[in-house]
């Protein structure tokens, strides 16, 4: 993933990096059941959809830490 589209990821709200992880889980599970038929060529895009799904996770993690750690 290039920079800038990190930088655009943790420009994201909250809720479009929700609605984004949502996307991704439901695409790698296309891709994952697309897999098992034979159906599927590029098999890399399922590492890719698994890597995205972990940066994003990732950037929500690290804000939730900055909000606790702004009470503490």
């Amino acid at each position: 993933m290039k920079t800038k589209e990190m930088e655009q990821l943790k420009n994201k709200p909250d809720t479009e990096l929700l609605n984004e992880i949502k996307k991704s889980k439901d695409k790698l599970w296309e891709l994952q059941v697309d897999l098992r038929a034979g159906k599927i060529k590029n098999v890399s895009e399922i590492n890719k959809t698994k890597k995205l799904i972990a940066r994003i996770n990732t950037i929500l993690s690290e804000r939730k830490n900055i909000k606790t750690d702004k009470k503490a």
